[in-house]
């Protein structure tokens, strides 16, 4: 039996906190310990009850004073966008004509998109992420590749191959019937291969014909339990291309819905722009409303109506993400100071305890993964990461009057980012200490 134990303060949420003061809502242990075995946590409590109840002579790291928490989850970036990060547009459709479309071109190679997957994960590791939800490119060879790389890690990943047939280059144009031949092919080799999770992925509506589409939602029909990703009401530009390309459609949330493509599995990207009608809808079919703060920001898109959503008489479910490249950083950490300054651009608040549920245990919820990810409890996969308040000289200043649980995760969120993530478990093993570079 391969078993492990951590000693550090241990902290892992039940559910959405309700307020700072909600201690129900979580777990959280000062001198904790969590048992692993074979890649499961298998015991979590008090370091002194959980080391009496560990097989003798089991290896032990000691964490402390850091806090384990369980490992990241990021809901929404494009893999083949590593490069694009940092591009300077004035929005969103100059953007992706400028500088994305160029890059995905490269990602034909099987060489270039294996180098990229390498270098991917390694962020996602360094960060502290140990789920991701990525775009890959239109082409086979970078899902192929994503997945390869994930399997190497022993990672639990959701990805997908984009299907895109119009309104982009040609070098990044499937059909209709190539991208259902090809995601089918995909599912086949890599849906549940290790700890891969394969995502039905048509870019937007704007780059597939109603026949794609259509071949989405086959696939949807087919594969039903199986996530499906696509991005929805980013940029007022896009809202009018899109409603322009399908007439028929009441509005752009509509569009996926009437080709089946709206349901409690679906991944929109940034939702921002969302009317009354559309909002009921996602609620009533269960739909994910993936807020990427750092993004939405940087492409000047626009505020995400965060509390508008979810305190409706039909509230509309919510995941956060990263958004790479549109977003400016791959760090959990980062992306939630981000959506912070949001709530408060709109009178609202968002206390740490909520931002540190919410890129967790909330989504894994939206991933309907949370039986798997997103806590720490027996059973549970050991994805975990390991976070330092005092980790650059300014934090630790800082740490010095820090005196309450929130404080510290509020500092983390705030001032944290790479620096503060001292390791990182994928599956009970340790792979932050084992980068190079």
């Amino acid at each position: 039996m391969n078993a492990l134990l951590l000693r550090g303060r241990v902290l892992s949420f039940h559910r959405k906190p309700e307020s700072l003061t909600d201690t129900a809502a979580y777990l959280y242990e000062e001198d904790g310990g969590i048992l692993i075995e074979n890649g499961l946590v298998s015991a979590v409590g008090s370091y002194s009850d959980i080391k009496a109840k560990a097989p003798a002579g089991v290896e032990t790291r000691d964490h402390r004073p850091h806090l384990i928490l369980p490992g990241l989850i990021d809901t929404h970036l494009h893999f083949p966008q590593m490069q694009v990060i940092g591009s300077y547009a004035a929005n969103l459709l100059e953007w992706l004509n400028t500088y994305t479309f160029i890059e995905e071109q490269r990602f034909a190679s099987a060489d270039h998109a294996a180098r990229i997957a390498v270098h991917f994960f390694d962020e996602m590791v360094r960060h502290g992420t140990t789920t991701a939800v990525a775009y890959c490119s239109v082409h086979k060879t970078s899902a192929d590749a994503f997945f390869a790389e994930s399997l190497k890690r022993n990672m639990r990943m959701v990805a997908g191959k984009v299907m895109m047939d119009r309104n982009a280059p040609e070098a990044l144009r499937d059909t209709a019937q190539a991208g259902y031949d090809d995601t089918r092919q995909v599912i086949a080799d890599w849906n549940g291969k290790g700890r891969n999770h394969v995502a039905i992925t048509p870019r937007f509506a704007i780059t597939s014909t109603p026949e794609q589409m259509e071949a989405a939602g086959a696939l949807v029909k087919e594969f039903p339990d199986l996530h499906v990703q696509t991005h929805l009401s980013e940029n007022l530009d896009e809202i009018r291309f899109a409603c322009e390309l399908y007439p028929e459609a009441k509005d752009y949330t509509d569009i996926y819905a009437r080709f089946g493509l709206l349901g409690p599995n679906t991944l929109f990207g940034h939702a921002i722009h969302l009317s009354e009608r559309e909002m009921d809808a996602m609620s009533e079919a269960g739909g994910i409303a993936v807020h990427c703060p750092t993004s939405n920001l940087f492409l000047g898109s626009g505020l995400f109506p965060l509390r508008k959503m979810t305190n409706r008489a039909k509230p509309v479910r919510t995941a956060v993400a990263t958004d790479i490249g549109g977003g400016s950083s791959y760090s959990m950490l980062r992306t939630m100071d981000e959506a912070y300054k949001i709530q408060q651009l709109q009178a609202e608040r968002l206390n740490p305890l909520e931002s540190f549920w919410w890129m967790t245990r909330g989504n894994a919820e939206a991933l309907s993964l949370e039986n798997h990810i997103g806590s720490i409890a027996p059973g549970m996969d050991a994805d975990l990461v390991v976070m330092d308040m005092r980790a650059t000289p300014a934090m630790a200043l800082k740490a010095e009057v820090v005196s309450t649980l929130a404080e510290e995760l509020f500092l983390l969120q705030t001032m944290g980012d790479d620096r503060a993530i001292s390791e990182t478990y994928v599956a009970g093993k340790a792979m932050k200490s084992g980068l190079t570079g």
